[in-house]
């Protein structure tokens, strides 16, 4: 008996020192294969961006008079190609050049999209040499995505964070909500970005003119920006939001581009801003202007009525979008 037993007992010893081993050699397999599909992606991704750098070269040779007649074909024929070669986000940012095309200064506007196409293609390819947070900049903008669950596991930013403002837009049967928020006591500022189906309810969070308590975890990058909430706690009774003055947006913004040179979208939330009708401006004569789209803003001109307001606006490189104004109150009206 005693025989049997000890017969039994190391077969399954052995038996199960063969399982373990066949695991962690279809381990080694699986994490084998995800090298090999990394490294061809890698490979993909390269030869599509030369591709692009070949043609961006073509196309100022040729002098880009002829973009209004085949652009718009040219870009979704080489936007196809890039997305074969796995690199969605200059596929977008490829399709989106049609965009220009209705500016009255779209040669020097077609021309600005051009160079930095040229500057992230050249960046991908020396991204070797790239401190870190740029070379993760570069590839979440080439289109290499970024785990959910990886960023939850970075430290998180506790704050009060106010929620300045709140736009919805349509793009590819999707509707993209981008919230964006302002740290009360870091100063940071955070955009929190969710997708559903065109139709589809969007995740719900606070409105604008919320204050809510919470730790963001952000993605990285050079100018960290869009960000997971890890926690939420609850909301805060805060008041308007504190702010930046007018002059020294220049300042802000041209950091923000030294250290992510492809950024056309930013929060800011202007202290002591006095509506025009084609900007916002201060009591010392500096001023921004808004974007074309925005038209003139006769809400916030009403919200105002001549005198200074907090506003919270949209930067992007052609004018301020607004998006949420606090009278002198501290009374919240969404643009």
């Amino acid at each position: 008996m005693e025989e049997r037993w000890g017969g039994a007992a190391t077969r399954n010893t052995g038996d199960a020192e063969a399982g373990r081993g066949r695991a962690g050699a279809e381990g080694g397999d699986r994490a084998a294969a995800r090298r090999t599909q990394a490294e061809q992606r890698e490979s993909r991704v390269g030869a599509g961006l030369s591709e692009l750098e070949r043609w961006l070269a073509d196309q100022i040779g040729q002098g880009i008079a002829q973009a209004r007649q085949t652009g718009p074909a040219d870009w979704d024929d080489l936007a196809r190609r890039l997305v074969d070669a796995q690199a969605p986000g200059v596929a977008g940012a490829v399709t989106r050049l049609s965009r220009v095309l209705g500016a009255e200064d779209w040669p020097g506007l077609l021309l600005g999209e051009y160079a930095l196409l040229h500057l992230l293609a050249v960046a991908y390819r020396r991204a070797a040499a790239l401190p870190e947070p740029l070379r993760q900049t570069v590839r979440a903008r080439v289109g290499f995505s970024v785990t959910r669950e990886s960023v939850l596991a970075t430290p998180a930013v506790p704050d009060h964070w106010d929620v300045v403002g709140c736009r919805d837009e349509e793009q590819d049967r999707l509707v993209a909500r981008r919230v964006w928020l302002a740290g009360r006591t870091t100063g940071r500022l955070a955009m929190v970005l969710s997708f559903a189906p065109a139709g589809q309810p969007l995740e719900s969070f606070p409105p604008p003119g919320t204050t809510i308590d919470a730790d963001l975890a952000f993605y990285p990058g050079a100018s960290p920006l869009r960000a997971l909430v890890a926690e939420r706690r609850g909301l805060v009774d805060a008041g308007p939001p504190p702010g930046t003055k007018v002059s020294q947006v220049p300042a802000l913004i041209a950091e923000v581009l030294a250290a992510d040179p492809w950024t056309d979208s930013w929060p800011l939330v202007l202290d002591g801003a006095v509506p025009c009708p084609d900007g916002l401006a201060d009591d010392e004569g500096n001023a921004l202007p808004l974007h074309p789209s925005a038209g003139v803003p006769w809400r916030l001109l009403a919200v105002s009525g001549g005198r200074p307001v907090t506003v919270a606006a949209e930067w992007t490189p052609r004018g301020l979008l607004p998006l949420t104004a606090w009278n002198e109150d501290g009374g919240v009206v969404r643009l």
